[in-house]
């Protein structure tokens, strides 16, 4: 998808500002969040990165230990402080690189140091699920961004992305529908309940 005309000119009277944007993108698993994160970072070219929070997923086998790996994708199954610290980092805008986790969807695991973000990026755009969420850390992570957008889909349209998405990377199409009715949906209402915190609603 291309970068509509509106979220280009609100996204460039933020870097007017001459300051270092962090632009949040939240919303439900399935919603599109990555897809507006590629759309904005193809616009703006060599002055945007895109950060994931998927890159702050705990490890399988920390999950294991802590008897959570099979609700991967739950609030509490990423480490909320480190991506505030990388963060409040990036909002800093140190005179070096600093090197951001990204995912790895076939792995399903995050991988340490692989987006370089360069002193003289102008927009960093990061996508998850909580970015919006009351529980610490997420109210100081809000605060670290310059705008939180949440973008919505249609219900059903966003089931069947997630189903998809789960076979597509391992799960039988029946595990798929069964770990998207029974985690997902779950994740999904705690999300929604934050969306009115949002600096705008996306609608794709």
């Amino acid at each position: 998808m291309g970068l509509p005309d509106h979220l280009a000119t609100r996204i460039e009277r933020l870097l007017a500002t001459g300051e270092r944007v962090i632009l949040g993108i939240a919303g439900a698993p399935g919603a599109g969040k990555s897809t507006l994160a590629e759309a904005v970072v193809a616009h703006f070219g060599e002055r945007a990165v895109w950060v994931p929070m998927d890159g702050f997923h705990l490890a399988d086998v920390e999950l294991t230990r802590l008897g959570r790996l099979d609700h991967k994708g739950a609030i509490d199954t990423f480490d909320g402080y480190g991506y505030l610290a990388m963060l409040q980092r990036l909002r800093a805008r140190l005179a070096h690189i600093v090197y951001a986790p990204g995912f790895e969807r076939d792995l399903e695991q995050a991988i340490a140091g692989s987006i370089p973000v360069f002193p003289e990026t102008q927009l960093v755009v990061t996508e998850g699920n909580y970015l919006l969420d009351d529980d610490p850390p997420w109210p100081a992570v809000r605060d670290v961004m310059s705008e939180v957008w949440f973008i919505v889909a249609d219900h059903h349209l966003r089931v069947r992305r997630l189903v998809a998405r789960h076979a597509q990377f391992g799960k039988t199409p029946e595990r798929a529908e069964v770990w998207v009715r029974d985690k997902d949906e779950l994740n999904t209402l705690r999300i929604e309940r934050c969306r009115h915190k949002a600096d705008l609603v996306v609608t794709p």
